[in-house]
């Protein structure tokens, strides 16, 4: 399992602290330890980001937690120590990956699944997936596209997205997991019809509706045996009649959750004040100033709402709640029969729907996503339009009004969560949709290491160089260069990675009097050779294989204008290329989208702005790097690479040591000017990859 953002820990989770700790972090945690409780499952791992911030616990800067006998949280560092938002991370997913790729491989054995939770694990999980051939599972909890629709009709522009939340980032990960995983579970059908649907790679024949469950243990009824609940204390401070029915929200202090809407539609009902008290439970706060801009803006249009319809004594918005209160707040909803409400303009899911009915609340909920599900299915509550005040007042009077109706609602709740959303029945769907994965993809053999690794191995780092404008055109430097790698030979693992072809390689070694490497990486990623013999890793071709049809990708690309076929030299068995006429062709954005739409998958790269090329989508010299990192057990902290152009962007990314030599086409590569893991020579060529050295301090 895989989930990057948020604060998660096993016990005492803090939802609601902000928009990243949520439903997510509690699905996450609950899965794990349902699966891990069937004995199918041999062990599951939840990985997500280490965080060590003196600003919150110190649980989340655990490299490891036990959640269950045959369940563990990894905690993997990435980025800054501190706590950031998830908007934050992109820059820092290519390190998460290659720190878990290096943690995957020092397990036991390799797991038999993958599974990717929102957009920033579906990044990390496509990379995974592709690195070591495990198939791969995702819930994508909510999707970028749906959310740009309804942001922008709440009136804020495309730059305004953008800047806030990533989105291009975001949806341009969604698109490439739903291209590249083998199964998408979803909570509901909806999510499927409405959300999914908006996507370049819509395939829902590879989707999978499996709610999630709830905790029937921790969520139930109030009983003759219950104790007092000390939350009742507090909300007496708020409320003249605390007797009287509640209408309780229970979410983060968001705008996408409407809660604003829900006390106007209370503050407008002389009817509901009269026989329900509200309450509003939304996250924990000491000072509404120190919050963050969104939910500073709702708590402070909340208490102006109260004022504006003076209803101090009717309404309640406590500053703090626990999460072991949590069940303890519907029951004392349900005890005063009352009625749990989520207005929320779009629910991906509304796991707290299901904790509310497994308490015996009737639920009154937006008609917009998940509930329409649960309410189906539980048939114990109501829709409303969440942009019509007067629907939201009008279902909660219609079920606080009719005794009759509330009993119904409370016991169809009950019954039905208890048949369709327990954690043990999603376990059981899960692992049967499961089982033809895992049996499809032990077949399929892993890459294997190189035949040629010595038996005894002393190199402990490695120098990989692409070849055009990067090792060649500096003649003095390079003959430094050449010097200090023979100098250097018995502790580095000396490499090419080029787009070139192999015997185009080999011409430019001899005629330039280098040394023959240690590893050939060539045509992309595509070929690997081992000296002195050339032999090819026929692991790696075998690895590589999967779902590679560049007969289909020739005949879309063909009639597409300013696409010219290169020679046939340039072409091979695993490489497709094209010259690429940037007045006449589509954009490399319409490119991708008539791929997604194809549901074909492969790497493609547009080098220099006029070499476009399209490899398997496990090849790229990044992924080839890695896996002879890998076999020759190298930290990749400890590979330093040199390229310059877009071809060589995902060598240059993550824990590798990169440097940038080629300053006339460096601005292919300037997104990665931020990262402290690349650096951008003031010489070129050869001289570069000799200053990156001298800068790294790399041979010490």
């Amino acid at each position: 399992m895989i989930s990057i953002h948020g604060l998660i820990r096993g016990e005492d989770l803090e939802l609601g602290r902000d928009a990243d700790t949520g439903g997510q972090t509690k699905y996450v945690v609950e899965l794990t330890r349902a699966l891990a409780r069937q004995d199918s499952v041999q062990r599951v791992d939840l990985v997500t980001r280490c965080v060590r911030d003196a600003d919150v616990s110190a649980d989340y800067g655990r490299p490891t937690e036990v959640l269950d006998p045959k369940a563990r949280l990894i905690r993997i560092t990435a980025g800054p120590d501190a706590y950031i938002p998830k908007e934050e991370l992109w820059g820092h997913l290519d390190t998460f990956t290659d720190e878990l790729f290096t943690w995957l491989h020092r397990q036991p054995r390799l797991p038999d699944v993958l599974h990717s939770h929102y957009a920033d694990a579906g990044y990390v999980g496509v990379r995974l997936s592709h690195l070591t051939g495990l198939p791969l599972i995702h819930t994508g909890h909510s999707l970028g596209r749906d959310k740009v629709r309804r942001l922008l009709a709440l009136g804020l522009s495309v730059e305004e997205i953008q800047q806030r939340y990533k989105m291009s980032e975001r949806i341009s990960a969604e698109e490439e997991v739903l291209n590249n995983a083998n199964l998408v579970i979803t909570s509901t059908h909806n999510e499927i019809e409405d959300q999914y649907e908006l996507y370049d790679c819509y395939t829902p024949e590879k989707m999978s509706v499996i709610p999630p469950g709830t905790d029937l243990n921790q969520f139930h009824p109030p009983t003759s045996g219950d104790g007092p609940i000390a939350f009742a204390s507090s909300l007496c401070k708020h409320l003249r009649e605390p007797e009287k029915p509640m209408i309780l929200a229970l979410s983060r202090p968001d705008q996408r959750k409407n809660i604003v809407s829900l006390l106007e539609a209370y503050g407008k009902s002389k009817r509901l004040q009269s026989i329900a008290n509200l309450v509003i439970v939304a996250g924990n706060r000491n000072d509404i100033r120190e919050l963050n801009e969104g939910a500073q803006a709702v708590l402070t249009e909340l208490l102006l709402v109260i004022d504006c319809h003076e209803l101090n004594g009717l309404v309640a918005l406590p500053k703090h709640h626990s999460s072991n209160e949590v069940a303890d707040i519907y029951r004392l909803a349900a005890f005063s029969r009352g009625v749990f409400v989520n207005p929320a303009l779009t629910e991906p899911f509304g796991l707290t729907l299901l904790e509310a009915a497994a308490s015996g609340l009737p639920l009154v909920a937006t008609e917009v996503g998940g509930p329409v599900d649960i309410i189906g299915n539980c048939r114990n509550g109501l829709l409303i339009d969440p942009l019509d005040e007067a629907s939201i007042a009008g279902a909660l009077l219609q079920i606080l009004e009719d005794r009759d109706l509330w009993s119904t609602f409370s016991d169809n709740g009950l019954k039905n969560v208890a048949r369709f959303y327990s954690w043990e029945a999603h376990a059981k769907r899960y692992l049967e949709r499961l089982q033809t994965l895992v049996l499809q993809s032990r077949v399929v053999s892993r890459p294997a290491p190189l035949s040629r690794v010595p038996a005894v191995q002393t190199r402990t780092c490695a120098l990989f160089t692409a070849i055009d404008n990067t090792l060649l055109g500096d003649p003095e430097a390079l003959a430094q260069l050449v010097a200090l790698m023979r100098q250097q030979h018995r502790r580095v693992l000396f490499g090419i990675a080029t787009g070139r072809r192999l015997n185009s390689v080999l011409k430019i070694l001899k005629v330039h009097s280098i040394p023959m490497p240690d590893v050939l990486i060539t045509s992309l990623g595509t070929e690997i050779y081992t000296p002195p013999q050339l032999t090819t890793d026929i692991s790696w071709t075998y690895h590589i294989d999967h779902l590679w049809t560049p007969q289909v990708i020739k005949r879309l690309m063909d009639p597409l204008p300013g696409l010219t076929l290169q020679p046939k030299e340039h072409q091979s068995r695993f490489k497709l290329s094209y010259f690429y006429d940037g007045q006449q062709a589509p954009s490399m954005e319409e490119i991708l989208t008539l791929l997604r739409q194809h549901e074909l998958s492969a790497h493609t790269s547009l080098s220099f702005g006029q070499f476009l090329d399209f490899v398997p989508a496990r090849a790229s010299k990044g992924q080839a790097l890695r896996y002879v990192a890998n076999t020759w057990k190298i930290p990749l902290e400890r590979v330093l690479v040199n390229g310059g152009s877009r071809g060589d962007e995902d060598m240059l990314r993550g824990r590798t040591l990169g440097v940038v030599v080629d300053s006339r086409h460096r601005e292919e590569l300037a997104q990665l000017s931020d990262s402290e893991r690349v650096y951008f020579s003031s010489g070129s060529h050869a001289s570069g990859i000799l200053e990156a050295i001298e800068h790294y301090d790399f041979f010490h």
